[in-house]
């Protein structure tokens, strides 16, 4: 295991401070649920400190004149319908974790490995992304990486492939009202909305709708996919990919009190649980309590984020693959490739310049 590559910046995570010098707000848009009538509906930009608002046309977004190079999305009406936890015959898959509002490596990491085209629009074919969470907290562009996303997940599954948007642990802290990681500049966008950060993606919203449709584990091919890790109390759970998904979903907008009043949703949402749990990172965690875990749910691979690398990283002999290669930093990042090669699956790292080098 190699521990010297380990790095616990989350462990006992400050208020993250690293903003551009706030002058100017541009943000946005923020559509909500206003009437039973969808094209009526308004959305609001924050453009220069000011708050605008544009009609829905044919669902399509216009930010309005000089309102800088916001996001101008077309909704997607597919958008809340939840996917299959579970595939099989996958081709390619990549994945990432924890962006962390830091949109501009995002898309220059995705570019230089061909996972989007020079447009910014999906040109993965059939191949599989996994965003294993946090795209919450932290940096200040934050909702240009959850439409470029939202935009992603209809663009995949048009062309045969797919977008799996994993919970993280600071997804479900916004959703929750814990707010001590967000960029101080969208206190401009609760003030002018007159709504706290958690209310702009509450269940009336357009983005609040699409993550509270999203898995929190997902099993493709012979790889686990999630943020934190599973640690050997879900086996003696005996917990399901379907009950946990199911219960998240439910219950993703309960209070941390009454969270932590149900044994059950305390280990899911918080300790030891999937989105918080960094056993395999532990100098003494043993190689034979992976082993049972993956032989729990018949897969090679436990893929994670959450705990930050200065790259993608193979632990015990690649059964955990961690994908966190600090992105939120805002300089640099990788992502991890995985192709399918008769018993023995190929992994790669992609190097944030588009070079790529065997795990």
């Amino acid at each position: 295991m190699l521990s010297t590559q380990v790095s616990f910046a989350d462990a006992n995570e400050a208020k993250y401070k690293s903003t551009p010098a706030l002058g100017s707000i541009f943000d946005g848009p923020y559509l909500f649920d206003q009437s039973s009538n969808q094209q009526t509906r308004q959305a609001y930009w924050i453009c220069a400190n000011a708050l605008l608002t544009t009609a829905l046309d044919k669902g399509q977004l216009h930010r309005p004149s000089g309102c800088g190079q916001l996001p101008e999305p077309t909704l997607n009406p597919k958008a809340k319908n939840i996917a299959a936890n579970t595939f099989t015959h996958v081709s390619k898959i990549v994945a990432l974790s924890d962006v962390h509002g830091q949109f501009d490596v995002l898309i220059t990491l995705l570019k230089n490995q061909k996972i989007i085209d020079e447009y910014n629009n999906w040109a993965y074919g059939t191949g599989h992304m996994v965003m294993t969470g946090d795209m919450f907290d932290r940096g200040h562009q934050v909702n240009e990486v959850l439409w470029f996303m939202y935009k992603l997940d209809k663009q995949a599954s048009d062309a045969g492939g797919k977008l799996h948007l994993l919970m993280g642990n600071h997804e479900q802290m916004v959703m929750r009202g814990d707010l001590r990681y967000v960029n101080e500049r969208y206190h401009t966008a609760e003030r002018l909305l007159e709504r706290s950060y958690d209310e702009l993606y509450d269940k009336t919203s357009e983005i609040g709708q699409w993550l509270r449709s999203k898995h929190t584990i997902v099993k493709i091919n012979d790889s686990l996919f999630l943020h934190g890790g599973i640690s050997g109390e879900w086996v003696d759970r005996k917990l399901t990919l379907d009950k946990a998904n199911q219960i998240y979903r439910a219950n993703i907008d309960k209070s941390k009190a009454e969270i932590k009043s149900d044994d059950l949703l305390n280990f899911l949402f918080l300790g030891e649980g999937p989105t918080w749990f960094r056993g395999y990172f532990e100098d003494d965690y043993q190689e034979s309590e992976i082993d049972r875990i993956l032989a729990y749910f018949d897969v090679k691979h436990i893929v994670v984020g959450h705990t930050s690398q200065t790259r993608v990283l193979g632990l015990f002999h690649n059964k955990v693959l961690a994908v966190d290669s600090s992105i939120k930093n805002g300089k640099s990042g990788e992502l991890l490739l995985i192709t399918p090669n008769g018993d023995q699956d190929t992994l790669t790292r992609g190097l944030y310049d588009g070079s790529r080098v065997t795990l």
